[in-house]
């Protein structure tokens, strides 16, 4: 009797364990998930950016940028096993500051939440002939001029004809600009080619004209600002914004007559001359105009600088 008690005593309280462990388990709260996202920056316009998620879980994660999901990530992956990562190659539509979010779906939704990432501000680098399709390519830089007397005189190893972004009141800026036009072939722009071509600096009234002239043993289109104290010179401190603008000649259709051949119905009375029940057709030859080389139209090319406010055109005082 004493035994068959005890059994079920035993039996009785192995039943409590099992129920009680049973309990904690289904009751046990999930892990939070995280998502953190790392990328490249700057990245380059054009090319893609890898954007990775890593995760604490295996699942799925859809990017988005400024809002909007990212094509062909709005499901991506992790890896199944630790780091769980998934990537996301992001090539964006235009330059600027992209905010790049992410939201992870675990595989495990029992164990593990949903979670959101941080924002990831991407910087997409806009290039510096800009992003407007243009034929005309041009390279520009600023050089120290000559002339300039006192605190303002050149000095090593900024010289005369050193290329700068830094001037001081009293020197002369040089505008130096060359370029070549797709259109026709990579040409060199030049007066055959070019109708206008100036320089428009914030803050005076008239565009600069840009002239093309030797400079020694090569040629190029130069324009020149003279800053100073005196009436009619630049003096305003600070960045100086500008503008190059290029206007190209149109260029005509190149043409020539060929002598072609047609066949034309023979007629005799006003009428189709017809043998065997068939029209009766004889050859022609007439001239024929046909293009060479195709019309080019005249194209408008822009240059204006994007670079970091440590490498822009800007003018300082004397010391």
């Amino acid at each position: 009797m004493k035994r068959l008690m005890s059994s079920i005593a035993v039996g009785a309280l192995a039943l409590t364990s099992v129920a009680t462990l049973g309990v904690t388990a289904a009751g046990a709260a999930a892990t939070t998930s995280t998502v953190v996202l790392t990328g490249k920056a700057p990245a380059l316009y054009g090319s893609p950016s890898s954007i990775t998620a890593t995760t604490n879980a295996p699942g799925a994660v859809s990017f988005t940028a400024n809002g909007s999901a990212i094509d062909g990530c709005t499901t991506v992956a992790t890896t199944t096993a630790t780091p769980f990562v998934a990537i996301c190659p992001y090539t964006a539509t235009a330059a600027g500051t992209f905010a790049v979010a992410a939201t992870f779906a675990p595989t495990d939704t029992t164990n593990f939440t949903a979670a959101s990432s941080n924002t990831l501000s991407l910087i997409i680098a806009l290039p510096v002939q800009g992003q407007t399709p243009s034929p005309i390519s041009l390279y520009v830089d600023t050089v120290i001029g000559g002339g300039a007397t006192g605190a303002a005189t050149p000095s090593y190893p900024l010289g005369t004809c050193s290329i700068a972004n830094e001037f001081l009141v009293g020197q002369l800026i040089v505008f130096r600009v060359y370029g070549n036009d797709a259109d026709l072939g990579g040409a060199v722009l030049t007066p055959k080619n070019v109708s206008s071509a100036t320089v428009t600096v914030s803050g005076v009234t008239t565009p600069l004209p840009l002239t093309y002239g030797a400079h020694g043993a090569l040629a190029f289109y130069t324009a020149t600002l003279q800053t100073g104290s005196a009436a009619g010179q630049y003096n305003t401190l600070g960045v100086i914004n500008y503008k190059v603008t290029f206007n190209t000649i149109a260029v005509p259709a190149v043409t020539k007559n060929v002598v072609a051949q047609r066949y034309v119905p023979v007629m005799k009375k006003g009428k189709h001359v017809v043998v065997n029940h068939k029209v009766v057709y004889h050859m022609v030859r007439y001239l024929k105009q046909v293009i060479v080389t195709p019309a080019v139209a005249g194209a408008t090319g822009t240059w204006q600088s994007n670079f970091t406010p440590s490498s822009v055109l800007t003018l300082n005082a004397t010391h």
